[in-house]
């Protein structure tokens, strides 16, 4: 009874294990992000002190933007890849436990 049991959450538990390693690479490319945006930011606070016209400045806040967007690309396709990644990984945790129900109905 036990076995049965455990065999019939094993997917359940494997699904939360994907979502948990999903949600940790998530946060890690958001605390990544969040670094960059502030070392970026910093950077520029150190740049605007040189500045000596108002041209240098657009061109210092068009390169921060460019940057910033840069970055927040990168942080998009990771997270954007670590997604398709847990979603692939959930469909084949559904479609075995799928197919261990379909089998085991037809066993008994």
């Amino acid at each position: 009874m036990t076995k049965i049991m455990n065999d019939s959450v094993a997917p359940l538990r494997e699904l939360i294990d994907v979502q948990s390693r999903m949600l940790e690479e998530l946060t890690r490319h958001q605390f990544d992000y969040t670094c960059a945006c502030i070392d970026l930011a910093m950077k520029q606070g150190e740049e605007w002190q040189k500045c000596k016209t108002p041209v240098d400045l657009i061109s210092l806040q068009h390169n921060y933007a460019q940057a910033l967007e840069k970055s927040l690309r990168g942080a998009n396709e990771q997270n954007l890849r670590a997604l398709q990644e847990a979603r692939a990984a959930m469909e084949r945790i559904a479609r075995g436990a799928l197919t261990g129900l379909k089998r085991d109905t037809n066993e008994e």
